[in-house]
């Protein structure tokens, strides 16, 4: 990107096949580590799976971060050891607050593998502010009819967290955040405001340009701060918004786990390898055990 582009960087997601569905990794990245509290940037699918299949994603730990789930198809079950246990549809936020540890498992419900089901969605983690790396672990589910949706002239953005465009999502923050849906129909366009220091744009589908470039389908992109870009489609488009306020320093990555602090992580894995965790109390009888072999990452 030249210097006088909108565009600081584009990031090409790492894609995995997990078995009947695919899982595109764009956070974190060799080349950035962070977009505000953004961590972790998954996109789930979207696939179809067969009859009688489904997502089972056995009981497993996080410290000091937050998921945020959200779908744009399908359904999953969420259960967690503070005793949780939601049904998560397109359109509602499930936001899981691990802080000093939690655990929890993600299945697809029974009614959705009777049909053979579709994952489509989006799951990230938030590394938490320091001073809150520690607070009490916590589930939130937010309804789809409670979150705010802008829409005319061709947009409608679905406001998942954070303020924009007038509007303010009720899920809650512990560090500035933006993060939304938006569709563009053919034609369309939208200005962005300078909602956040730090933004980005990952193009799930269709065809979309950032002050005139092309943006990459499947690639999160960075914005410059400080700048009002305007997002035009040709052909139509589906994006995600996501960014906030610069991270209070480094964070380190081991497996589901994420910290400021390295010996917070060994100390968290010691735990979980020593049955220390509390299991969901729903979902106990299976859980996912530590790796075996080197995970560590480490990003300023």
């Amino acid at each position: 990107m030249n210097n006088d582009s909108t565009i600081l960087m584009s990031l090409k997601p790492v894609s995995h096949d997990l078995g009947g569905f695919k899982v595109h990794r764009t956070l974190p990245h060799k080349l950035r580590t962070m977009v505000g509290p953004f961590i972790f940037f998954d996109q789930m699918g979207p696939a179809r799976l067969g009859v009688d299949e489904g997502v089972d994603v056995r009981s497993h730990p996080h410290i000091n971060l937050a998921t945020v789930t959200y779908l744009f198809k399908g359904a999953l079950d969420h259960r967690d050891s503070v005793g949780s246990v939601q049904r998560i549809e397109p359109g509602a936020v499930n936001l899981m607050t691990a802080g000093k540890g939690i655990s929890h498992s993600e299945r697809t419900p029974g009614d959705e593998r009777a049909n053979g089901p579709i994952l489509d969605g989006i799951q990230t983690w938030l590394a938490l502010p320091q001073d809150k790396e520690e607070v009490d672990p916590a589930f939130e589910h937010t309804a789809t009819e409670a979150m705010p949706v802008i829409e005319g002239e061709g947009k409608r953005l679905h406001l998942i967290m954070g303020e924009a465009f007038g509007a303010r999502s009720p899920v809650t923050q512990h560090h500035p955040t933006l993060y939304a849906a938006l569709e563009l129909t053919p034609g369309a366009s939208i200005e962005l405001e300078r909602e956040a220091d730090e933004r980005a744009i990952y193009l799930l589908d269709g065809d979309l340009a950032v002050d005139g470039e092309n943006v990459e389908r499947m690639h999160l992109v960075l914005l410059r701060p400080g700048t009002r870009p305007v997002l035009r489609s040709t052909q139509g488009a589906k994006l995600m918004i996501c960014g906030g306020a610069p991270m209070d320093g480094e964070r380190h990555v081991w497996w589901n786990f994420v910290s400021s602090r390295h010996d917070r992580i060994q100390e968290a894995k010691r735990a979980w390898k020593a049955g220390e965790f509390a299991l969901p109390p729903t979902d106990h009888d299976e859980w996912i055990p530590i790796p075996e072999v080197p995970l560590t990452v480490s990003y300023p």
